[in-house]
C-alpha cells in the first residue's frame, strides 16, 4: 500500500518506517523538520513532505494519493491547552484524509480505565475518538508502557533502578500494568493494514505479563544483574513531585516523565483481547517483560539503538534555528568568539569535535558543567545526564546532553542549539578548516539572544564562568587533536619501520 506516516521523527514512527518498507509498502513521511531525517538509513527510500499538522493545505498535500495513514504524532511534554491543539490537528487530518479517499487510519494510544483521566491520557483518547468518527475506518490501538531500548518508560525504569538501592516511590507502584515490547507494538502496527477494511474500532494490546510497577523495577534489576531493590510506597508523592523526583535521579526531563507517571496512577491492563481474532501472535509468541528488558540491554551494549526518547523534541524548549549573521542587525546578541591554529589535521580536530559531550565530556572545567547541569535539572530541564546516542558519531537532530544538533556538515561544521532553561536562546558553533600553511584552524562561537532584562542579567552573571570554560575548551580540544595526530603519526612510522625491517630480512634471506 501507499502509506503516510506522521511522527516519523519520534520513537515509534522512526522504527515503524523501515519495517513498513521491509513489508513492501511505499512510504511517505510528513514532518515539520525534514533535516532531522537526513542521516537515517531509510532517508532515500521514502518520500518526505514538509509541513505542520495544523496547516490544512500541507495536510491536504501530504494525503494526496495515500491509501493508509499512520497517525503517531503527539505533543511530548506539552503545557497549556495542548489538548485542544491535538484535537484540532487530528480533526484537520481526519477531514483531509476523508476527502482524499484514504481507506485506513492506524493510531496508537494508551491503555486507560473508564472515568476521569489525566490530561495526557485524555488527550490521547480524544485524538483516537476523532479518527474513529472521521468516516475513514480506523484501527486505534491502546497499549501500555512500551519496553525497548531508548523508550522513555524503559529508561525511567533503568536509571532509577541503577541509581537507587532503596526506592521511595508513590503508592501507584502497587498498581497493575501490562507492558508491551517495542517489537510487538511494531508488529501490530504493520499488521493493521491486513485487518479487514471495514473494521473501525479500538483494540487493547499488551504483552503476556501483568505486573506491579515495583515488580517491573526488580525484574529489570534481575536482568541487569543487580540486587533486588527495596521499595517503600509513600502516599505523599503527588504526580508533580514524583515527576520532579524522576527528573533529578534519571536523565528523563520532568515534562516527559509526568505524562507517564500520571498514566501509572491507573490500572493499565487489557480489558479485551479481540485483536487476537484479526492478528495472530508473532512467531514465537508475544515477548515477556524480562525478555524485552534483556533485548533492550543487549541493544544498548551493542550500540544498536534505532530511536530514543533523547531525540524527542520537547514542547516549550527552544526550537527556532539560529538566524544568519546579517539577521542579527538591530537585535541584542552576545557572542563569545575564539579561534586557534593547531598543527593537527582538520580530520583529527573534527574527530574530537564530533565525539564531544556525554561520557567524553566538554574539555573544560567539569565542575562548572556539572553544577549548571544540576541547576537545569532542579528547574525541570534536561540537565547533562541525557548524554548522547553514539559515543563517536553525531547525526542531525541528535540530543547531546542539554544541546540539540541543529546543523551538521560532517568534517567541517557543528552547530548545537541549547535546550537548557534560561531567559533567552543559546547556540554553540564549532568550525574546523584546513590551514593553507599546514595543520588546521579551529573556531568556536557561543551565541546568546537574551530575552528581556533577565536574559541580559543571566549573560553577565555567567561571564566569569565563560572566561574559564570557553578558552579551556578551545585549548583542550586542539590539544586532544594534536595528541591524536601524534599517535597516528607514531603508529604509521612504526608500521613503516616494521615493513622496512621485514623487507630487509627478506632480502638477506634471498
Amino acid at each position: 500500500m501507499h502509506v503516510l506516516v506522521t511522527g516519523a521523527t519520534g520513537y515509534i514512527g522512526g522504527r515503524l518506517v523501515p519495517r513498513l518498507l521491509e513489508a513492501g509498502h511505499t512510504v511517505r513521511v510528513f514532518v515539520r523538520t525534514p533535516r532531522k531525517l537526513q542521516d537515517v538509513p531509510w532517508h532515500d527510500d521514502v518520500e518526505i513532505v514538509e509541513g505542520d499538522l495544523a496547516d490544512a493545505r500541507a495536510v491536504r498535500s501530504a494525503v494526496e494519493g495515500i491509501e493508509a495513514v499512520y497517525y503517531l504524532a503527539h505533543a511530548m511534554g506539552a503545557d497549556g491547552d495542548f489538548e485542544r491543539a491535538e484535537t484540532q490537528a487530528a480533526g484537520t487530518m481526519a477531514h483531509e484524509a476523508r476527502v482524499a479517499g484514504v481507506r485506513r487510519f492506524v493510531y496508537l494510544g494508551g491503555l486507560h480505565p473508564d472515568g476521569e483521566l489525566s490530561k495526557h491520557l485524555r488527550s490521547r483518547k480524544e485524538v483516537g475518538d476523532v479518527l474513529l468518527r472521521s468516516g475513514v475506518p480506523t484501527i486505534a490501538y491502546q497499549a501500555g508502557v512500551v519496553i525497548g531500548s531508548g523508550s522513555t518508560s524503559f529508561e525511567m525504569i533503568r536509571h532509577v533502578t541503577d541509581v537507587l538501592p532503596w526506592m521511595p516511590a508513590p503508592k501507584w507502584v502497587r498498581n497493575h500494568i501490562q507492558p508491551i515490547a517495542i517489537r510487538d507494538v511494531l508488529y501490530y502496527l504493520v499488521k493493521a493494514l491486513e485487518i479487514p477494511a471495514d473494521v473501525n474500532r479500538t483494540f487493547d494490546i499488551g504483552g503476556p505479563d501483568v505486573l506491579r510497577y515495583g515488580q517491573m523495577l526488580n525484574g529489570y534489576a534481575v536482568e541487569a544483574k543487580l540486587p533486588q531493590r527495596a521499595i517503600a510506597s509513600l502516599p505523599v508523592l503527588t504526580p508533580g513531585l514524583a515527576a520532579h523526583w524522576f527528573n533529578i535521579v534519571t536523565p528523563i526531563p520532568r515534562k516527559l516523565a509526568r505524562p507517564i507517571i500520571e498514566s501509572l496512577q491507573f490500572e493499565c491492563v487489557q480489558r479485551e483481547h479481540d485483536i487476537d481474532e484479526y492478528v495472530p501472535h508473532p512467531s514465537g509468541g508475544l515477548t515477556p517483560y524480562r525478555r524485552a528488558v534483556r533485548l533492550a540491554l543487549t541493544r544498548m551494549r551493542t550500540g544498536e539503538v534505532e530511536t530514543s526518547w533523547r531525540n524527542a523534541t520537547l514542547a516549550a524548549t527552544p526550537a527556532d534555528p539560529l538566524p544568519s549573521d546579517p539577521d542579527w542587525a538591530g537585535h541584542t546578541v552576545y557572542v563569545d568568539d575564539r579561534e586557534r591554529h593547531t598543527d593537527a589535521s582538520a580530520a583529527d580536530v573534527w574527530r574530537v569535535v564530533e565525539s564531544i559531550g556525554g561520557e567524553n565530556g566538554w574539555y573544560s572545567f567539569p565542575l562548572a558543567w556539572v553544577a549548571r547541569g544540576w541547576m537545569d535539572k532542579i528547574a525541570g530541564g534536561v540537565g547533562l545526564s541525557r548524554g548522547r546516542r553514539d559515543p563517536q558519531r553525531l547525526e542531525q537532530g541528535d540530543a547531546l546532553d542539554w544541546w540539540r544538533v541543529e546543523r551538521l556538515d560532517r568534517g567541517r561544521y557543528l552547530r548545537l542549539r541549547a535546550e537548557f532553561k534560561s531567559p533567552g536562546r543559546a547556540w554553540l558553533e564549532m568550525t574546523v578548516t584546513p590551514s593553507p600553511s599546514g595543520g588546521s584552524d579551529y573556531r568556536q562561537r557561543a551565541i546568546y539572544f537574551p530575552q528581556g532584562l533577565s536574559g541580559r542579567l543571566y549573560w553577565y552573571s555567567i561571564l566569569p564562568f565563560h572566561g574559564v570554560i570557553f578558552p579551556g575548551m578551545v585549548e583542550r580540544i586542539t590539544a586532544a587533536a594534536e595528541r591524536e595526530s601524534h599517535n597516528t603519526d607514531s603508529t604509521s612510522r612504526n608500521r613503516t619501520h616494521q615493513n622496512g625491517s621485514a623487507d630487509t630480512s627478506h632480502e638477506e634471506a634471498a
